[in-house]
């Protein structure tokens, strides 16, 4: 087909992508080492294409204007250059592109060989050449139109140390409620339904972190075993949200969705991919990034550009060392906070985006710039801090203004509920914030996200039901997932009717919860444990978009399984006593009261020695939090807070507690996790008695007298 260069203006080489500005679209694509650039544009359904030549040349930016080009019109690119990959190029103009700025797409990618740059099965592989063409095959981008009404939406003033987090699956999190229109199930517009909204709301969750939103790539082998990249970590467009999750209004289904959460007081946190592409190694397809400037935007192997460095476990990186890679992840960013509103994002992989040369920098180019941001420095950042390269694990070393997952604490507090000896020094400092890990450079107790399930891995439920993964239905011969989850099944692998084991579980659950939101640091809970949601065994459910990795919701199960009343009940408690958001860390030093922060107890109710924190097979531990708080800490409160005792029994006997003598104080049970709630008993305890805590428990009591007015003794 031959390309067009009349009606084509030269247009301006800023700002990339296409951008229409009420009477036309500029277009305008970087590429360092393309000949020549062909802008595509086709017709409604996607069929009949019509190219165009971009010769204006400006800065490594192609760029023209069309007067007559509007919103909706489907448009890509055909990239000519060299095809010499032993040098790190691989264009190929027989192959429609996606634009990296693309802010919409129509249509799905339909596998086929002609995708590849190269010649499936040649001898020589990728140095091949194929000349076919992929466009039928290819999704489309959408010029769009960015108006919206927003109305007076503003972010909810949460700031981090009230900030609890709630990680959901934009689709899974509907697809199975009854009480949502089948043809919403699955999609922004659900997530905006007053149903949807009020079970947050009701939960109390302060903001909703959504796996992958941006389109992304089905990897051939899932599609071709009948499955897909169900949780989106494989990207194929920044800017653009996944089309299977918008309805025919498009991406306001989105904006709608934000605006909807906002005024409910729910933050949206976007899970993002910036550490690679879907475009995988060099054997992978030219969909994008490959085919308009393979040699800038991934890193290559210096002494062989034949080949991806691979720091993700993904096939490719790519080179956040690259200005112009650097300026499309900014500009990504920026889009969805600025034009989108969101939040906040949690850094999939993010030492990946740290590295300089090779090794992890926290003053490197990504962390400086968006530490200079104006926007970007004042939005919630959360990075996931490890990759699978050399030196990939960093918790703890990420800049101030981050907050970090903290694995630790998941491993630790597994453990412990699990039976394990030996951790009750390491769970102290997990509940305390992790000092050890985040204590420098101004950094907070909320650096610390602490969670003890998240997508990758059991659901809460599953983790108290199976001791070894069942992931057979990933058709990986159950080789994935992680083999080692500090887990245990309570006596029965998998599903049982026994009432002894169903207990037993429930109980552990509620253990676990407990632990992670009434710890010291920023809590993060997997949607749908409360419910006592389960994938069968199944702890890598990324390519399950079925009933495995959806979330159930019938009513009956949640009756059985869920322990929404408990969960609620322990948000109200963390929202509503200081003492478990301390700006500072718990460092058992004195309060305003005088009394130290915390007092760690020993089962006869007195402060531990040091001797008492080496008992290695010690599963028991006690704290006093003083409700004490210093003025700037708790500004909305008005009055003292109760004190709090907090006795963990991870033995698998019941054990006695002393509350502490040298306290003045009764004490009231206010949760107990061997109980249901509002069972718990109603008798007070004076100083000196004894609370017997029953195996694999928790119990949570407040002081209930004052020895003098306006101070809690």
């Amino acid at each position: 087909m031959a390309a067009k260069a009349s009606h084509v203006q030269p247009g301006s080489p800023y700002p990339l992508g296409a951008t229409w500005d009420g009477r036309g679209t500029n277009f305008a694509l970087f590429s360092a080492h393309a000949e020549k650039v062909e802008l595509c544009l086709f017709d409604r359904i996607g069929r009949q294409e019509d190219r165009f030549i971009l010769s204006e040349y400006t800065d490594e930016v192609w760029h023209g204007y069309l007067a007559d080009v509007r919103p909706g019109q489907l448009y890509g690119y055909r990239v000519h250059g060299p095809y010499e990959p032993l040098k790190g190029h691989r264009f190929n103009h027989h192959k429609l592109l996606i634009d990296p700025y693309a802010k919409a797409l129509s249509g799905a990618l339909t596998w086929t060989d002609a995708h590849f740059g190269y010649r499936i099965g040649h001898p020589k592989e990728d140095l091949s050449f194929d000349r076919r063409d992929n466009a039928r095959q290819m999704p489309k981008c959408i010029v769009t139109n960015p108006s919206f009404v927003w109305g007076r939406d503003r972010p909810p003033p949460t700031p981090p140390l009230e900030t609890i987090v709630y990680e959901m699956h934009p689709r899974g999190y509907t697809m199975l409620r009854d009480d949502v229109p089948k043809a919403l199930r699955g999609t922004f517009a659900a997530l905006a339904l007053p149903q949807v909204v009020r079970h947050l709301r009701d939960l109390g969750v302060t903001a909703v972190e959504l796996l992958p939103v941006h389109a992304h790539v089905d990897d051939r082998r899932l599609v071709d075993h009948k499955l897909v990249n169900y949780w989106g970590y494989n990207s194929l467009a920044f800017f653009a949200p996944d089309p299977r999750y918008l309805t025919p209004a498009g991406i306001d289904d989105f904006k709608s969705m934000v605006l909807v959460l906002h005024d409910a007081g729910i933050e949206v946190i976007l899970d993002v991919v910036y550490n690679h592409t879907g475009e995988g190694n060099h054997l992978g397809p030219t969909l994008s990034l490959r085919g308009i400037d393979n040699a800038s935007y991934y890193r290559l192997m210096p002494d062989d550009p034949r080949y991806c460095e691979d720091f993700t476990g993904c096939g490719n990186t790519l080179d956040m060392r690259h200005p112009r890679v650097l300026q499309m992840v900014m500009d990504s960013l920026r889009y969805w906070v600025e034009v989108m509103h969101v939040d906040g994002f949690r850094f999939d992989l993010a030492t990946t985006l740290a590295r300089e040369e090779r090794d992890f920098d926290p003053r490197g180019g990504f962390l400086d710039a968006v530490r200079q941001d104006p926007c970007l420095s004042q939005v919630k950042l959360i990075a996931e801090p490890w990759d699978v390269g050399p030196g990939g694990y960093q918790v703890g070393h990420f800049p101030p203004g981050w907050t970090e997952w903290n694995d630790r604490f998941r491993d630790t507090i597994r453990k412990f509920w699990r039976g394990d000896g030996g951790l009750i020094g390491e769970v102290a400092g997990r509940l305390s914030g992790s000092a050890d890990i985040f204590a420098h450079r101004g950094r907070g107790p909320w650096s610390s996200v602490n969670f003890v399930t998240a997508h990758d891995g059991f659901t809460l439920e599953d983790l108290v039901s199976y001791n070894d993964k069942h992931n057979e239905a990933n058709q990986e011969d159950n080789r994935d997932g992680s083999t080692d989850n500090a887990s245990w099944n309570c006596g029965v692998e998998g599903p049982t009717n026994d009432p002894a084991i169903l207990a037993l579980r429930r109980r552990q659950k509620k253990n676990l919860m407990a632990s992670l939101l009434l710890a010291q640091g920023t809590p993060m809970l997997l949607a749908g444990d409360e419910l006592g949601n389960g994938q069968a065994g199944n702890n890598n459910a990324y390519c399950q978009d079925n009933e495995i990795g959806w979330i159930d919701w019938s009513h009956d199960h949640i009756t059985r399984f869920g322990i929404v009343p408990f969960v609620r009940k322990l948000i109200e408690l963390r929202k509503s006593h200081p003492a478990f958001r301390r700006r500072r860390f718990l460092s058992g030093d004195p309060r305003v009261n005088g009394l130290p922060d915390v007092v760690w107890l020993t089962p006869q109710g007195v402060p531990k020695t040091e001797e008492d924190w080496k008992f290695f097979d010690a599963r028991v531990l006690a704290l006093l939090l003083n409700g004490a708080y210093e003025p700037d800490e708790a500004p909305g409160l008005t009055k003292p807070a109760p004190h709090l005792l907090m006795f963990f029994n991870g033995h698998h006997e019941l054990m006695p507690f002393i509350l502490p003598p040298a306290y003045e104080l009764r004490w009231n049970v206010f949760a107990d996790t061997s109980v249901e709630d509002g069972e718990e008993t109603k008798e007070q305890y004076v100083p000196g008695s004894s609370y017997g805590v029953q195996a694999r428990s928790l119990a949570i009591l407040c002081a209930t007298e004052r020895k003098k007015a306006g101070r809690w003794w």
